[in-house]
């Protein structure tokens, strides 16, 4: 099996419920072994002890977003990803790893222009886990792979769209189909209001990178790159509903 497989696991209330059956087996048995006393009765103490025990070694917590891939010495035995109390094989080993979306800022990293000159550039990266059985196994450390190929992205990208002077620059990101921010290094005022007046963008980092920012900012971006903006006051637009009364 090279693929993941999506299976379901035993309710554990109910075999919680078993294993206080069990426990109760065993202390009646062998108190009742001790009383006769009887070894085979303590036998049977001992081996309902272990049952009990075997019982609860298998429970295990999914919680939502989350997932638990299953492995039965070294053999893949399917993802759990229904959320909930639940029993599976006390043998299986249980890895846990969460679905959820992530965030990865990007290191800043120093490539080259089209003209050779040092440019820092850098990437905000949205991903989680989509398969299961290829982040546990087609990797070593999937996280860090998530790392390190956005790195390589990156440099990728910036070697696709070199430029040769501010306006070249201008007018290729202009063309992309995305507007969230800008990054602009330079200390002339005029280059600045250039690119506010050109950049379909939704907002102009003026000697930082294009994922700065901080809370109360208006964060947001144009065409493909969101569908509004965050902050106190868009929050209130979208929750605000307009009606024209006319009284006469």
């Amino acid at each position: 099996m090279n693929r993941e497989s999506v299976r379901s696991a035993v309710s554990g209330y109910g075999m919680i419920l078993l294993a206080i059956v069990f426990a109760l087996a065993a202390v009646a048995a062998i108190v009742r072994g001790a009383g006769a006393p009887s070894v085979p009765l303590i036998v049977t103490g001992l081996v309902f002890i272990v049952a009990a025990v075997f019982v609860l070694s298998g429970l295990f917590i999914v919680n939502p977003n989350d997932a638990r891939v299953l492995v039965l010495f070294g053999t893949y035995k399917g993802t759990v990803k229904g959320n909930g109390f639940c029993w599976a094989n006390p043998f299986l080993v249980k890895k846990r790893i969460t679905l959820r979306a992530r965030n990865l800022n990007g290191e800043k990293l120093k490539v080259n222009d089209k003209g050779g000159n040092p440019i820092q550039i850098a990437a905000v990266v949205v991903w989680q886990v989509e398969d299961t059985y290829r982040a546990s196994f087609d990797v070593d450390n999937y996280e860090h792979y998530v790392v390190v190929q956005s790195e390589a992205a990156v440099r990728h990208l910036a070697g696709r769209y070199p430029y040769d002077t501010f306006e070249d620059g201008l007018r290729q990101l202009g063309d992309t189909r995305y507007g969230l921010q800008a990054g602009l290094y330079t200390r002339d005022l005029g280059k600045v209001l250039a690119a506010v007046r050109q950049l379909d963008m939704g907002g102009v980092m003026v000697n930082d990178t294009p994922i700065f920012r901080v809370d109360h900012m208006p964060y947001g971006g144009n065409r493909r790159s969101g569908i509004g903006r965050e902050g106190v006051r868009f929050a209130v637009e979208e929750m605000t509903s307009l009606r024209m009364v006319v009284l006469r």
